[in-house]
């Protein structure tokens, strides 16, 4: 029998296998920088791994003014790199510059020469991308501009996370111009019909009021976790209970497993008033408002149920398309910002019809990247 020999790992490859290693290497390090914009933060942090995508002596990341990080030897050189930077956008393409544009009194500096390639997002150019060495080649200014073209990419995937961002914080600010007029006045109205009858209690409710609109006025995070979100949601059935009295009734039924799952802020809360105020306020005698929480392995799906007048199902489809004319309180915005943030598999699904009541069904994953409370 031959004997088995131990096998061992003597390499990485050949060498090509090995550059490409090194190059994605250097790629995936510079890369969480340059998503989050074209900062002088960002420039430091990411030109020591684009300078060794080129090989080159020195590099330079600028704005579309001034220098933002240099990186290599022959600082002295960052002066002019201005200059570098305004002649290049009056042509708006990759530009090699020699001696008579780097003058340098050091004999033995190895910056002779530039290769200034701009980087552009959204046909727009923010800045440039620099690589200085004792000569040029036509490899080098490929190079060059194959690395700006990728940096260019990275900075434009940061403009559309922020893009997103600043959407997002617009839809909820919306959302919240759209609620709180509504719950406001009903609410302080509420609480002023006990303020004789029973000081307590309205006191007691003014404490809730005071709770339910510090969580839904906050300023920081877009996701909040289903607990947050669901005691915010009983403080508001609690206030509207009191409007109401014995014409609403309430039950929940919440599978605890799912209570820390990370949900976007305000996501449940328009759906249940959407349930008090188009489901029971126009019926005759009391209402019923179901909210569930199941835990489905994966996935947490939470369900907002009325027995009241229902809807045509028409107007609910124009409702979720973001139809602004029909009195429905964020319903579109709801269902735009949890496709926008786990995808278009989870949006919202609403089963009504007039007079069989409405049902609103969520359906969130456990877990998602880049979705923490």
């Amino acid at each position: 029998m031959t004997p088995m020999r131990a096998w061992r790992r003597t390499n990485l490859g050949t060498e090509a296998d090995r550059a490409t290693f090194r190059t994605l290497h250097s790629a995936s390090l510079a890369s969480p920088a340059l998503r989050r914009g074209l900062t002088a933060e960002s420039a430091e942090r990411s030109i020591r791994h684009l300078r060794s995508l080129l090989g080159t002596p020195a590099m330079a990341l600028t704005d579309t003014a001034t220098a933002l990080a240099w990186d290599g030897t022959g600082a002295h050189h960052r002066e002019q790199t201005d200059a570098l930077v305004t002649a290049t956008l009056e042509r708006g393409t990759t530009r090699v510059f020699d001696r008579p544009d780097l003058t340098c009194a050091d004999s033995g500096c190895p910056v002779r020469t530039a290769v200034v390639s701009p980087l552009v997002v959204e046909e727009r150019i923010v800045g440039t991308l620099q690589a200085f060495a004792p000569y040029s080649t036509a490899g080098l200014a490929r190079a060059a501009d194959e690395v700006a073209t990728w940096v260019s990419g990275q900075l434009e995937l940061a403009e559309l996370d922020a893009s997103r961002t600043r959407a997002i914080e617009a839809e909820v600010r919306a959302l919240r111009a759209q609620i709180s007029p509504h719950f406001i006045y009903n609410s302080l109205g509420a609480i002023a019909s006990f303020v004789r009858t029973d000081p307590d209690r309205a006191r007691e409710l003014l404490l809730e009021f005071a709770d339910f609109t510090r969580y839904s006025f906050r300023s920081h995070g877009d996701f909040t976790t289903l607990a947050e979100e669901l005691r915010s949601v009983e403080r508001y059935l609690l206030l509207e209970q009191a409007r109401f009295g014995d014409r609403l009734t309430v039950t929940l039924s919440i599978a605890p497993e799912v209570l820390p799952v990370a949900v976007p802020f305000l996501c449940i809360q328009p759906l249940v008033e959407n349930a008090v105020r188009h489901g029971l306020a126009n019926v005759e005698g009391a209402g019923h408002v179901r909210i569930v929480a199941l835990d489905r392995g994966q996935e947490c799906v939470i369900e907002v149920e009325d027995d009241g007048v229902g809807e045509d199902p028409e107007r609910v489809r124009r409702a979720l398309a973001g139809d602004a004319s029909l009195d429905s309180v964020g319903l579109g915005n709801v269902d735009s910002r949890l496709r926008n943030t786990f995808g278009d598999d989870f949006g919202l699904v609403v089963e009504t019809a007039p007079g069989a009541g409405t049902k609103v069904i969520v359906r969130v994953p456990k877990f998602a990247p880049g979705v923490q409370p």
